[in-house]
């Protein structure tokens, strides 16, 4: 099991839950693409979650061995996800359950709504400390998001955050208690699935045409870093 979809209300709720570390490989982005084909369908506002503990470790290392030269093909594929994300219609808010870190953190910033769980985990983009050069759509996104304070040390530097400063940087917009943060973030994608859908979608993609462009204009271009 990758991701699983629940409609209930007119809103999606899209839960990734690998039994791991919630890894981004071909099969979970399939299994997203899949719940946010339906969900754009079917629902006027969407929540993405993880399972206990875990929102998602970041991109499947595994993968990226495996496939060698072609690692840059699960890169854009990450891209057209967080594109899809970022640049889409709906309303997306996030309810982060625990550990996000690199392409788990990309992710969360993504999400029109933030919403972290109260506690004890990690949240950050590690690339500085595995020695991984950071994607395009990453910066794009972390340029948007991240309070401007925060962007060296938590992208150049690689800090990793507990969720109060996570909070602070920019990651999350919110905290919950964690009984009650995928509660939270249902009732504040309600409020927002009431919101004009066409003004939204028109609004949402005009804001953010520049980083959209950006990001779009990256795929197939990772090798050339």
């Amino acid at each position: 099991m990758s991701a699983t979809l629940e409609i209930n209300n007119d809103i999606a709720l899209i839960r990734m839950d690998d039994g791991k570390a919630n890894a981004i490989n071909f099969d979970m982005l399939a299994s997203l693409n899949a719940a946010l084909d339906t969900a754009e369908a079917e629902a006027k506002a969407i929540v993405l979650t993880g399972r206990e503990g875990r929102f998602s470790g970041g991109f499947d290392l595994n993968a990226f061995a495996s496939l060698g030269s072609d690692v840059y093909k699960l890169l854009d594929a990450g891209a057209e996800l967080v594109l899809r994300l970022y640049g889409g219609p709906l309303p997306v808010v996030a309810a982060c359950t625990g550990h996000a870190i690199a392409m788990g953190v990309f992710i969360l910033h993504a999400c029109d709504t933030r919403i972290g769980t109260a506690g004890d985990y990690k949240i950050g983009a590690n690339e500085a400390i595995t020695g991984m050069n950071l994607p395009i759509f990453a910066m794009e996104l972390a340029r948007d998001r991240l309070h401007p304070t925060h962007l060296t040390r938590a992208m150049i530097q690689g800090s990793i955050y507990n969720p109060q400063g996570a909070l602070e940087a920019g990651y999350f917009d919110m905290l919950a208690q964690a009984d009650e943060v995928e509660a939270k973030a249902l009732a504040v994608a309600a409020q927002l699935a009431q919101l004009p859908a066409a003004a939204y979608a028109w609004n949402k993609n005009a804001i953010r045409k520049s980083t959209l462009d950006r990001i779009r204009a990256s795929l197939g271009a990772h090798h050339k870093l």
